[in-house]
């Protein structure tokens, strides 16, 4: 797996332990009038990132975390996805676009749909992981691959 940017943000320090993954959804209006807003909220919304490392010990008062937060290394976490096995070749860099299907009950959808991934946006094929856990009932063949934005 190839190594992401990391980056210093701040979250709830009930959050804040190494390894925990989370989808950041932009500011809330409670962070217009913070202090600390260009730090807190300096991620990409609808992004998962991993938390890599703690920074030191201080707990900032906040809004928003009834605990507070505190500064944290983060990088945006790999993002697994059943994609167009045609076009499924490690280190190749794609404008992503989802599986056409619209069947939502589809046991699949969430995997070919995935939160992070946004179509129209360009993406490096990391690595195929294997195949799709099952067939598609459309009739796409697809392979599981790992991409980094």
């Amino acid at each position: 797996m190839s190594e992401a940017a990391t980056q210093i943000t701040l979250i709830g320090t009930k959050l804040a332990t190494i390894g925990m993954e989370f989808t950041f959804f932009g500011p809330t209006p409670e962070c217009d009038t913070c202090k600390l807003r260009n730090t807190c909220i300096n991620l990409e919304p609808h992004h998962r990132y991993r938390v890599l490392g703690i920074r030191g010990e201080l707990v900032h008062e906040c809004p928003i975390h009834e605990a507070g937060v505190r500064a944290v290394e983060v990088a945006e976490s790999p993002i697994i996805a059943a994609f167009d096995a045609r076009k499924a070749f490690p280190g190749s860099k794609i404008v992503f676009e989802p599986v056409r299907c619209d069947e939502t009950d589809c046991s699949m959808y969430e995997i070919c749909h995935p939160s992070g991934l946004k179509a129209g946006e360009r993406y490096t094929v990391v690595e195929v992981v294997g195949e799709a856990p099952e067939e598609c009932p459309c009739g796409n063949v697809l392979k599981l691959v790992e991409f980094r934005r």
